[in-house]
């Protein structure tokens, strides 16, 4: 795919470790679809009893709370934001950027899953799990409670960056 500027976006290999993170002028609608194509998931997963989840190549599935549902559509529209990879330096690196946010309404489970993919980070990715840390605002879309799905969803990438205190082009 090429954005409106002309730079290439990569779709394909799984799990994904960006070129670049999606173009600002594009809807987060189509960024989040652009992601779930190069991660093979889909929206139809959030509605879903039971998640598939992969710890260092292990795959394995885990339950589907509200909080964790609630909590995983946000977190899908920090990887469009950001651009960090769903491979498991990307992960660590989405996780310390969304703790340095806070975990504060995520709940003891899916909080503690954010936690522990940071401190996994930590042991494995130090340096970019660090400057994910440090390149973090503090501003996160889980404290953005009120905010509905369907309206970030019509915004653009750019403005979902400035509001989450991101560089227009992202992290990645």
């Amino acid at each position: 795919m090429r954005s409106a500027a002309g730079a290439a976006y990569s779709l394909g290999a799984m799990p994904s470790e960006r070129s670049q993170p999606v173009p600002a002028d594009w809807s987060v609608r189509r960024g989040r679809q652009a992601y779930f194509e190069e991660n093979g998931f889909s929206a139809r997963a959030y509605d879903e009893r039971w998640t598939r989840a992969s710890l260092l190549g292990v795959r394995f599935r885990v339950p589907n709370t509200a909080r964790h549902r609630w909590a995983i559509m946000r977190h899908d529209l920090h990887h469009v934001a950001t651009g960090f990879g769903t491979d498991f330096a990307g992960e660590a690196e989405m996780s310390a950027w969304e703790c340095r946010g806070g975990l504060r309404g995520l709940g003891l489970y899916t909080g503690g899953i954010v936690l522990g993919l940071a401190l996994a980070g930590l042991l494995t990715q130090p340096r970019r799990t660090l400057a994910a840390w440090r390149a973090a605002s503090g501003r996160s879309l889980f404290r953005a409670r009120d905010l509905d799905l369907e309206a970030l969803l019509a915004w653009d990438v750019g403005r979902l960056r400035r509001e989450l205190g991101l560089p227009a082009d992202g992290l990645a």
